[in-house]
């Protein structure tokens, strides 16, 4: 399956473990991370959720052989039950990433709580150089997070960039050594153990509240596009390029 997941003294971590893929993402992965999200969210023991991946790599996104064998196929497509479990989970979610984090290996860094990446950790989210376009409202919420100009060369250009930049441009709250990161976001996670469940539950939702409808809205919006663009001309090209291990020719497009 490639997702590990556990419990220990209150915290649930939910392992990215696919390393000879460079953790690239399934829909069978996706499936049972939003199966272990929501295990999490049912069970009264559980009081903060951990999502990490292996030393060095976080998750190189998608799996393109899968998704386009698999492509989403509606709301209920795994990706997309993954989105909802995360976006709506009621419980804090600390996020400990290291090396790559492409595509939705970053954007689902904006539905958790708390952060941590290494400082030589490296985020990209090049959905225009695949001919696709942006997921899990990071067209709503980079803007709000980082201004528009910087969301506008990340999206639009799929600039990367660091560990240290992310906590610059207010996606992650710390930067650290590679090998603290999950250290660190574990010690985190174990803080909510020692605090009023309820009162971190209510407070959370209150932080959500004003975007979440748009949040959900923005959502299904992309994905209506994202689906189109995935059978575009221009998709088609990239991922044959990618395939091929040669950089897209969209001149005759």
């Amino acid at each position: 399956m490639s997702i590990k997941t556990s419990m220990a003294d209150g915290v649930t971590t939910i392992e990215i473990a696919r390393p000879e893929k460079k953790n690239a993402l399934t829909m069978a992965m996706y499936d049972a991370m939003a199966a272990a999200i929501a295990g999490a969210q049912a069970d009264a023991a559980v009081r903060a959720l951990v999502i990490t991946g292996q030393p060095g790599i976080f998750t190189a996104g998608n799996d393109l052989a899968d998704f386009m064998a698999h492509p989403p196929s509606g709301e209920d497509s795994p990706v997309f039950r993954f989105m909802r479990a995360l976006s709506g989970c009621e419980k804090p979610v600390v996020a400990a990433v290291t090396g790559a984090a492409v595509g939705i290996g970053t954007t689902m860094l904006l539905h958790c709580d708390l952060v941590y990446v290494a400082e030589d950790a490296r985020l990209s989210m090049p959905f225009v150089s695949l001919g696709l376009v942006p997921e899990f409202a990071s067209s709503l919420l980079l803007p709000r997070l980082m201004g528009r100009v910087a969301a506008s060369e990340k999206l639009l250009l799929g600039e990367p960039f660091t560990g240290a930049e992310a906590v610059a441009l207010g996606l992650a709250n710390k930067a650290l050594p590679s090998g603290e990161v999950l250290k660190h976001a574990l010690g985190i996670a174990q803080r909510f153990t020692l605090v009023a469940p309820g009162a971190v539950r209510e407070s959370k939702r209150l932080l959500r509240a004003p975007l979440s409808d748009r949040i959900d809205a923005t959502i299904r919006a992309e994905a209506v596009v994202f689906s189109r663009q995935l059978m575009s001309a221009e998709a088609i090209e990239s991922f044959k390029a990618f395939f091929e291990k040669r950089k897209p020719d969209f001149s005759k497009l």
